[in-house]
Formats: C-alpha cells, structure tokens, sequence
C-alpha cells in the first residue's frame, strides 16, 4: 500500500529516523550547552537528505548511524552544538556528491573543518601492500592539532561501528576489532574517555573471543552474590565513618570488565578463581568548598584506614599529581573482613566527572575552558607532532612508536630546581633527557639520580630528583634503542640508526663488490646468498650493512668457500627432486611441503594451505586466523597473539577468516607451565598422570624447587586444544599441583 507515493517500508524508515533524531534533540536539551536547535536541525535535514534510501549491512537507514554518532558526542562526550552537527555530517563528503564548500556555505568555515578532518582521515584508497590503517592514524593524529573535536567525533564513529560489528563478514570484523584494541581504545584511554575505552576493550574482546567472553560473564553473574556479600559487609563501617563526618556521597562497587580478566589471566597465567582485585570501591563525594577538595580526599582516607589496615605500597595519589589525561583520585588497597585486599578509589564528584568523561568535562566546572591538564594534553599533542615530523616509512614501525604514548602509565620525578615533571612508568634517564630537549637527549651521557651517578640505562622510579650530564663529544647511538622505552626518545633515535645503515649499506655493497673483482669470482645472486649463509645473515642489505660497519671483513676464507662449493653446490639444489635419479636434470621440483609446519583450513569456502606462525604456534581447536604475507603465503596465527595484533591494525585487508579443518591424526608440540607445593614423589604423579592414565607423549621436562614450591615445564606432544584441557584437567587434580597453564 502506498500514501503520498511512498511506500509502507518507506513510512516506518522515516518515523524510526524521526524518533531517533528527536532522541538526540531530547538529550541536547537536558544538558548545560548554549541551546542552538535550529543548526542542529539543519544538519540533520541535510545529512538525512544526502543519505536517503541508503541502507546500513544491518538493513537500518544509513542516517541511523550518524545520529547514534552524535548522540554518543552529546551524551558519552559531553560535546556542543557544533560537534554534533559535524558528527551528523560526518559522512556526507564521503559517501555523497556534496564536497566541503558545500558544507562551509550551509554551515560556517569550523563545522567544515571538523568534517573535512573526519572526511579526509578515511578518503584515501590504498595498495594491498600499504598499510591504510597505519596512514590513516597518522592522519588521524595529525588532524588532532588542528581541532581536538575530530579525534572525538572518530572515537564516538569508531564506538557506534564497534557496537554494531555483528553485521560484519567475520573477517571485517577481525579487523575492525583488532585496530581498535591496538590504537582506539588506548587513545580513548589517554585522552581520559574511560568508559568508552572499557566498552572497546569489550566488544573488541567479545568479536575476537566470543567463547571466552562468555565465559568470564557467566563466571562473573555466578560469583556476583557472593562479591555482593562482601562489598555489603565492607562498606557498612565505612558508611557509620563518613555519616560522622557529615560527608554528602556515593559509595559504589565497580567490577572489572570482562578483558580486564581476561587480559590479566593471561598476563599473569592464572585462572579466573585466582584473580582477587574483581571488585573496587569507589567513594564519590561532594566537597563543602572547591577549596576543601583535596583534603577532604585525605581526610576520607585517614577515616577508612582506622577501620581497616592499609597496604603499605598501594597508596596512589593521582589527587596531588593527576594524570596528563586529567585523571584524579586517591587510591588505597585495604584488608577487608575476610582477608581479602579491596582496592578504594576515593574522588569528588568533579574528579569522577573527569575520570569517566575525559578532558570534556572540565568544560562544566570551568568558565571559557582552559586548564593544566590541557596544558599536559597540549604537551602529549606535541609530542605526537614530533613523531609526526619524521615518520617511520615502514607502518608497523610507525604504529609501535605511537603505541609507546598511548598504553604507558605515568611517574613523577624532579629536576634538580624541584620542577615535577611526568614521564611513562619504565622511563630511563635518556628517555627524560630527549624529553626536556632533543639536543640535551643527543648529548647525553649519565645523570645523578638522588645525587648519585648512574647510567643512561637506569629506570627511574616515582619522586627521583633527577640531573642530566652531558657532553658535546657524545654521539647518538643506535645501540641505545635496547634501553629507551617512550615515543620520542625511539623515534629520533630509529631515525638516526636508519641513517646510519643506509650510510653502511651502501659503503658494504662497495667493498663487496670490490671483494668479489679482487677475487676473480663471479658475483652472482647465488654466490651473494652463499656469503650471507657463511656468516648466518639473511639478506644481502643485512650483508652489506655487516661488511660496510665493519662487523664482516671478507677475505681468503669467504674467497675459498665460495670456490670450494662452486663445483658441486649446483648437485645440493638438485637433491630436492623428489624419485629423480639423474642429478643434471634441468628441471627443479618445488620443495616439497613439511606438513608438520602446514595445515589444511577452511576460508571463504576454499581448502588452501596455509603456514602455521612460529610465533604463538597455534593448533587446532585455538582461535584463529590468517594473513596473507607478501608472498601471497597464509599465515595462521592465533587471535591474541602480540604479532597478529599489529597486522590486524595495520593490513586488516589482508587478514581472512580462517577455520580448523582437521582430525586427530597429527601432533603439535606444547608447553604447559606448571607450579604447587613440593612434596616427595609429585614428579612420580604428573608422569603416571601423563604417560599411563592419559598416554600422552611426553617429550620434555623440567622441574625446580626453592622454598617449598615448585615450578616447571612439560613438553608434550598433543592432537588438539581438547588434549591440552583434558590434560590441564587431570593434572590440576593431583595433589599439591597448584596450577596448569599453557605457555
């Protein structure tokens, strides 16, 4: 049926796009914003306009998605008018024939700059062997000087994509997943949107793991009685405390989000049972004056550790010293009733605010905005810049700079005038010398930590005064890139070690060009692959960077072993020829395929072989997938593993869904690390265990104690992640073994 020409299917798309639109003008209205409705209106007329009869993979209208994008700004970020009117318009440059000036006409030069930052951020089309992901963060990250409200509205884009991901062809979803866990959610983090980084860690978590997410909620609903239990009895002495004092507050259990768990069980190789800091407290109180809020904190402290013992080395005060992301509390770990340590996060409701909204939120509290921890967002931007100036060529080089400022916690140290100065936990004295100057960096050559002389290498800890020495005859060195651990100090020098080898490069090729004519051998691929496989490198480059840094001198040996081998090496290349009896033959085989490193999967529909990743060594039944290398080769690798974690952010086009297909008929090699209280005979019991209950192949094992606990290896030889529970199963039920997991 149809009325006014449109159709029934047509009518409900546009009261669903009425009723969502209205929502937002709801929640824009309820905050504290100057109320500019008529722009907001206009960008949504126009953005509606552009993306009519345009659906989502979902089947939803496609304006649905910048309507959640700005509603996310509105209400998650605390954003204006006119961010939400660039989230509206976020896509049309994109996706419609309308361009920026288009834009700029309608709606003035800032929203058009917002919208040409978002457009251009994701406008570029990339080769298979580029990394679009990698170039497009570095535009990313660029467009954040320009306007910190582009970065914003992505995060807020990248958080409605996320939440509607099941859309996706799993593949896509690897991908998205994947780069949002490497550099979205630590983004979030770094510029203080903690909520909203927690729900990416989760639904990055969810769509890559979906077995184990689900494990850990149902675990976490089973034990939420008892957890609620423990909080009940807890908070009750505290809340008699601070009615005493007259306080006005909020006292809340906060649960750690399933990756949290998971991230931890696997960091730590400990099971969920054995994970005690689940639970939080948090006291939210109002202070009395803005001018009492510190002491306040301390006063609450000072109440709650009369009523439970503290621990001694978990006081963290982000109250004195915040965060550079703004971030403020007082942290305690106290003992609780049942023995159990709780963490107590004590904050003011503005603290809170800041800790759950990010930098935005200071925009309530403050007239005309403007702040030090701005100041300290401002400084991290520079930062970022710098790295910018100079960018790695190779993306993976790239990303693994950036990642070093956006996953690193925070330290306080002192120059030697008593300036408090921020630097990443794990920070060593070069790392602070390259951040107060990048000349004081290169000159570098000690320091007096705590008036005492130490090396470049020396970490520096919390409330080290610190004085850099220098020297003008130092140089930088390449070998310093062992030691240094922030983005700035890597990336000046990853500059100059690059340098330096192109320098070595082309003066070894010289000199092995010389090599050869001196002689009287003919250089040839081959003869370059022989030296390199002479002196265990694997490349020519690597070879002529050796010969050119002086760490390879060719001479007579090379000369004789490649005049040794010239007469019968051509015979070792032809071994490969699988049933040929005759050595001179013209044709060579391709080598033939170990299949204890191959394994036949199921992607897309099609059987393929495919290379199993040395690197986390999955086999079946682990959660995978595969990348397609330079080669055109496949490689599995598990889903968590560290190294499918970049390639996910910076090729996820060429990250493909991948199945197990197989039977038990062959065996993979795995490490199980094992640990409990040492008794006589408990070796006898785990290899009765194995090798007679279970007939496991066991191929390796080694067991130490100290102190009454043991701790050890297992080297066994398994079908798939079946066998390994199995195993883990049997062997947890031995006495005295404490815990079983896989390396």
């Amino acid at each position: 049926m149809e009325a006014d020409g449109k159709t029934t299917a047509q009518m409900q798309d546009e009261e669903i796009i009425q009723k969502g639109f209205q929502e937002l003008l709801n929640d824009y209205l309820a905050t504290k914003h100057r109320k500019k409705v008529e722009i907001i209106t206009k960008a949504f007329d126009f953005a509606n306009q552009a993306h009519r009869g345009v659906k989502r993979l979902s089947g939803e209208p496609y304006i649905m998605h910048p309507i959640a994008v700005a509603k996310i700004v509105c209400n998650e970020i605390g954003l204006g008018s006119t961010s939400i009117c660039a989230a509206l318009l976020h896509d049309v440059v994109e996706d419609t024939e309308y361009t920026v000036e288009d834009i700029e006409n309608l709606f003035g030069k800032k929203i058009a700059q917002i919208v040409d930052g978002l457009t251009k951020i994701s406008g570029v089309y990339f080769s298979d062997k580029e990394s679009a992901q990698a170039e497009n963060f570095k535009k990313l990250l660029l467009t954040m000087s320009d306007d910190i409200r582009v970065i914003l509205i992505k995060i807020a884009d990248r958080l409605h994509n996320m939440r509607t991901l099941g859309a996706q062809a799993q593949n896509k979803r690897y991908k998205i997943a994947g780069e949002t866990l490497f550099l979205y959610a630590p983004l979030a983090n770094r510029l203080g949107l903690n909520k909203i980084k927690q729900e990416l860690e989760n639904l990055s978590f969810k769509y890559e793991h979906p077995e184990e997410f689900q494990s850990i909620v149902d675990k976490l609903n089973e034990t939420a009685t008892e957890r609620d239990k423990v909080f009940a009895e807890f908070k009750a002495p505290i809340i008699e405390r601070l009615d005493k004092m007259g306080l006005k507050y909020n006292i809340i259990a906060r649960v750690k989000s399933p990756y949290s768990i998971w991230n931890k069980m696997h960091t730590k190789k400990i099971p969920f049972e054995e994970i005690y800091d689940i639970m939080a407290v948090r006291i939210i109180f109002d202070p009395l004056t803005p001018e009492d809020e510190l002491n306040e904190c301390f006063d609450i402290y000072v109440a709650i550790s009369k009523i439970y013992k503290p621990h001694p080395d978990r006081l963290r005060d982000w109250v004195s010293h915040p965060k550079s992301n703004g971030y403020q509390a007082l942290h305690v770990t106290l003992m609780a009733q049942n023995g159990q340590w709780i963490e107590v996060q004590i904050r003011s409701r503005r603290m809170n605010d800041i800790a759950e909204h990010g930098f935005t939120a200071h925009w309530k509290y403050k007239e005309g905005g403007g702040s030090e921890d701005e100041g300290e967002l401002h400084k991290w931007l520079q930062t970022i810049k710098e790295i910018l100036d100079d960018p790695q060529p190779d993306a993976m080089d790239f990303l693994d700079t950036i990642k070093l400022n956006l996953y690193a916690s925070e330290i306080f140290v002192f120059t030697p005038k008593g300036e408090i100065k921020t630097i990443p936990q794990g920070a060593t004295v070069l790392d602070f010398a390259f951040m107060l100057h990048t000349e004081v960096g290169m000159n570098c050559i000690g320091a007096k930590v705590n008036r005492r002389l130490v090396p470049l290498s020396y970490k520096l800890q919390s409330g080290d005064q610190v004085e850099i020495l220098t020297s003008k005859a130092q140089r930088i060195n390449s070998s310093w890139l062992e030691f240094v651990t922030t983005a700035k100090a890597k990336n000046i020098i990853m500059s100059f070690a690059k340098k330096e080898k192109a320098a070595n490069i082309a003066g070894g090729q010289k000199k092995v060009n010389e090599f050869f004519v001196k002689s009287g051998i003919k250089q040839t691929d081959a003869n370059i692959s022989k030296l390199c496989q002479l002196h265990q490198l694997s490349t020519c480059d690597d070879l002529y960077e050796a010969v050119g840094a002086n760490k390879v001198i060719l001479g007579d040996e090379d000369k004789n072993e490649l005049k040794e081998k010239q007469s019968w090496m051509k015979y070792l290349t032809f071994s490969f020829v699988a049933g040929s009896k005759d050595k001179k033959a013209d044709t060579l085989a391709p080598e033939p395929i170990d299949k204890k490193k191959t394994m036949m999967l199921t992607s897309n529909k099609l059987n393929k072989t495919y290379t199993i990743s040395d690197c986390c060594k999955p086999i079946p039944g682990d959660p995978v997938l595969g990348f397609i290398d330079d080669n055109g080769i496949v490689q599995i690798h598990k889903r968590q593993c560290e190294v499918a974690m970049r390639l996910k952010s910076s090729f996820g086009n060429r990250i493909i869904a991948a199945e197990w297909d197989v039977h038990k008929d062959m065996q993979f090699p795995v490490t199980l690390e094992i640990s409990g209280i040492d008794d006589i005979g408990v070796l006898n019991r785990i290899t009765e265990v194995l090798s007679k209950q279970l007939s496991v192949n066991l191929i390796g094992i080694n067991i130490g104690s100290k102190g009454g606990i043991f701790k050890g290896k297992l080297e066994l030889m398994v079908h798939d992640s079946e066998d390994i529970k199995n195993i883990s199963d049997a062997l947890e039920k031995v006495s005295n073994i404490k815990s079983v997991f896989r390396d």
